[in-house]
């Protein structure tokens, strides 16, 4: 799994925040509990299996909705 933070364009209202979320819960390898879309930020935060989908995937997800991403990362959590 890895951990993915996407920062968008200002999002305008809180329907963009729902509109985000259900699309990327829908898409397979996305853990969905782990979506979080935090309306005041602009930031996308969400867990992914990298063997069923990339950073790119999500990314186009999101700009296909009509938001613009202005930065993304994906990193695999440290092991405790």
């Amino acid at each position: 799994m890895k951990n993915a933070n996407i920062q968008l364009e200002t999002l305008t209202c809180p329907s963009c925040m729902q509109k985000i979320e259900s699309a990327l819960k829908g898409l397979d390898g996305v853990e969905k509990d782990s979506v979080n879309v935090m309306f005041n930020a602009s930031k996308v935060k969400l867990a992914f299996d990298e063997t069923q989908l990339s950073l790119e995937d999500i990314n186009k997800t999101i700009t296909k909705l009509g938001y613009e991403i202005t930065k993304s990362s994906a990193r695999t959590p440290c092991k405790k």
